[in-house]
C-alpha cells in the first residue's frame, strides 16, 4: 500500500532496472515523457541539480536522472513539483523503490506559484505540459488523467515562466504539439531563447505530432535537429527510435500516445 493512494497500482518498467508506480486506471507514462528526458540528457549531460515541473508520477524526472547517472555516475539531485497528492505519493514511492529517495525531493504545489522551498538555480528543468485548453476536448472524469491532458493548472507559457525564474544559466526542456503555435510563442515572453528543437513523427508520411524544445535564458543560435520518426510506413519501430529507446534504457517500453 502507498499512503494517500486508494486505487489499484501497477509497477512497470521505466528505464534500465528502474521501475515506476502507476495507477492501473489513471495516467500512464508515454513516449512523450521519454522523449523529453532524452533531449534533456542530450543537451545537459553535466547537469547536477534537476527540477521537474508538473512532475506527475515522476516519469520525465526519473528517466532524465537515470540517463544522466547511467552515462556519468556522480552525485545528482532531482526535485519534483506536482499539484496532485496522488501523483506526488506515487512518485515518492517510485523513488524509494529504485533506491534514489536520498537524492529525490518532492513538493506538492502549483507551478504558477512555486513554493519558496524551490531555490534555484537549477542546471536542468524539464516539463511535459498538458496539451489541450479547456473547451477543446473531453475532460476525463478521472482527476489525474484530466489534469495531465487538459490545461487545468496552466499552459506551456506558465511552465516556461516558472522555469525562467529558477533556471539560472541552465536548460529548460519541454514538449508540445508541433502544430500548436503556442509552443513556439511560449518562450520569448518568459525571457527564454530556444536553442534546439526536434519534431517527432509518429508514423512515416504523417505530419509531426509533437515538438521537443530546449531553451536557455542566454540568447543563441537555434539548432533544428533531424526529425525523429517513431514508426515506418509498415508500422514497425524505426532504427532511430530503437536506438533512442536503448539509449534511454527502455527498449520494450509502453506504447506511444499522440495528442
Amino acid at each position: 500500500m502507498i499512503a494517500g493512494v486508494d486505487e489499484p497500482v501497477t509497477v512497470d518498467r521505466l528505464a534500465g532496472s528502474w521501475q515506476i508506480h502507476q495507477l492501473a486506471a489513471g495516467h500512464r507514462f508515454s513516449a512523450d515523457d521519454m522523449l523529453v528526458a532524452w533531449m534533456a540528457a542530450r543537451v545537459a549531460p553535466n547537469a547536477d541539480r534537476l527540477l521537474d515541473l508538473g512532475a506527475g508520477i515522476g516519469s520525465v524526472g526519473f528517466m532524465t536522472l537515470w540517463a544522466l547517472q547511467d552515462r556519468l555516475p556522480r552525485a545528482r539531485t532531482l526535485t519534483m513539483l506536482e499539484a496532485q497528492e496522488v501523483s506526488h505519493s506515487l512518485a515518492l514511492a517510485t523513488a524509494r523503490l529504485n533506491g534514489v529517495d536520498g537524492v529525490v525531493t518532492g513538493y506538492v504545489g502549483d507551478l504558477r506559484e512555486p513554493p519558496a522551498a524551490l531555490v534555484g538555480p537549477y542546471d536542468l528543468i524539464t516539463g511535459s505540459p498538458p496539451y489541450f485548453p479547456l473547451g477543446t476536448g473531453k475532460v476525463s472524469p478521472h482527476p489525474q488523467k484530466a489534469a495531465c491532458r487538459m490545461e487545468l493548472r496552466g499552459t506551456i507559457a506558465d511552465y516556461a515562466l516558472a522555469a525562467a525564474g529558477l533556471i539560472g544559466e541552465g536548460w529548460f526542456v519541454a514538449c508540445f504539439p508541433a502544430r500548436d503555435p503556442r509552443g513556439e510563442a511560449a518562450f520569448a515572453p518568459a525571457g527564454l531563447s530556444i536553442h534546439a528543437s526536434c519534431d517527432v513523427v509518429f508514423r512515416a508520411g504523417m505530419d509531426p505530432m509533437i515538438r521537443l524544445y530546449a531553451a536557455r535564458r542566454a540568447p543563441g543560435p537555434r539548432e533544428t535537429w533531424p526529425a525523429l520518426t517513431i514508426r515506418d510506413g509498415a508500422g514497425a519501430w524505426t532504427r532511430d527510435y530503437l536506438r533512442l529507446r536503448a539509449e534511454m534504457g527502455s527498449p520494450m517500453g509502453p506504447p506511444e500516445t499522440a495528442p
